[in-house]
């Protein structure tokens, strides 16, 4: 999956869906603006249809190319009713940015997270801003990729719902550079400490490269420190699966280590140069994993997407 379950055993981390980051989007739109998306809750609303309320969910933004945010933008959710929930953002900069805590200024507050079928939109200063259930934009034949490239047609998002969190701000609210990078983090708050418990940026990454034992240590670690830690064991996965030699595993590894999503806005958005919620990313994944003997699932994007804010398609009913 992009990075669903990205927990240890195909599970989401500390079995809540509620703290599983599925996949992270960021591209342009026109008028000079950028668009970040982070989807966290996979299969929602199977277990609980909310945002955690001890959890701080986080986007992270590097101006300056040194693998460390300068801007970030974290989200706090009420204790839900059956029907209610609100979300307060904050936007924190320079130092505030690299603590994992919600800190900064709160450029929304108490906006009320949809449930329903309707995107509620809420509008302060330059930023656009929504939380709420729609429709997941992931697509892949994943039964195919289990069954070894035995391909079935099937999509297996087709029919999946998420919690969907996203933001729209003109491009210099994020610095005057045109390159940024891009993660997310989901952190939750226990005993008086806030630990990290998923974390990425690239799709399907923890899944296929990381081992078992190691997912819950990736899902609290820094992408500065990425490349030092994962440069050996990743290039030994590339290795076996595609038989690649090591200078050409290493080179693959430069573009998805650290575990950043650049994003030259500058450029069309297309992944690997961030991420549009049309980009076949699944594809991507597994020529890099094979060095192109399968480069593609066949399976193409969902046609359900909105054409403007929050893009996100409508959640799936019934």
């Amino acid at each position: 999956m992009s990075h669903h379950l990205s927990g240890p055993d195909l599970r989401s981390p500390m079995d809540d869906a509620r703290l599983d980051l599925t996949d992270l989007f960021a591209f342009t739109v026109p008028g000079e603006r950028t668009v970040l998306i982070m989807n966290v809750n996979p299969i929602a609303p199977t277990g609980a249809a909310a945002f955690h309320p001890d959890a701080v969910y986080r986007i992270n933004v590097d101006t300056d190319g040194d693998h460390r945010a300068d801007v970030a933008f974290s989200c706090v959710f009420s204790p839900p009713t059956e029907t209610e929930q609100t979300v307060t953002v904050y936007r924190a900069t320079g130092e505030q940015a690299r603590a994992h805590e919600a800190a900064g200024e709160p450029i929304l507050t108490d906006v009320p997270v949809s449930f329903g079928t309707e995107p509620a939109v809420a509008e302060s200063g330059p930023y656009l801003f929504f939380a709420g259930f729609r429709s997941d934009p992931f697509f892949a034949d994943l039964d195919g990729i289990v069954n070894k490239f035995q391909w079935t047609g099937v999509d297996w998002g087709a029919d999946k719902n998420v919690f969907g969190i996203v933001l729209e701000m003109p491009h210099a609210e994020l610095g005057t550079a045109p390159e940024i990078g891009v993660w997310a983090r989901v952190s939750l708050w226990q005993d008086g400490q806030l630990t990290s418990v998923d974390r990425g940026a690239h799709p399907s990454l923890t899944a296929y490269f990381n081992a078992e034992d190691v997912k819950e240590a990736y899902n609290a670690g820094e992408p500065a420190d990425d490349w030092d830690t994962y440069r050996e064991p990743w290039t030994a996965v590339l290795q076996h699966f595609g038989g690649y030699d090591r200078q050409a595993a290493e080179q693959a590894l430069r573009t998805v280590l650290p575990d950043i999503l650049r994003l030259d806005r500058g450029k069309p958005a297309a992944y690997p140069n961030g991420r549009t919620l049309t980009d076949d990313v699944t594809s991507a994944r597994l020529a890099m994993l094979t060095a192109g003997k399968v480069p593609t699932d066949h399976i193409g994007p969902h046609t359900d997407l909105l054409p403007g804010f929050p893009y996100l398609g409508t959640p799936h009913t019934g």
